[in-house]
């Protein structure tokens, strides 16, 4: 049991640093500075469900509008 405790914090920490990784990714991205806080804002308050929704819509929705200019 004691390496249940263990299982969940590296999972937490993996968790964080795939946050900081995407909010960097959204910082650094070419877009409205309005839609980056609401990317930023979603995946700090709500992280797994947040990283999920980004992963399907927010990096999709940059390479297009990259690709248009």
């Amino acid at each position: 049991m004691q390496n249940n405790g263990y299982i969940w914090i590296t999972l937490a920490v993996v968790l964080a640093l795939v946050e900081l990784w995407a909010i960097r990714t959204i910082i650094t991205s070419k877009g409205r500075a309005e839609r980056k806080m609401l990317w930023i804002v979603l995946i700090v308050f709500v992280p797994l469900l947040g990283l999920i929704v980004w992963g399907v819509a927010g990096p999709k929705a940059i390479n297009n509008a990259q690709a248009g200019n």
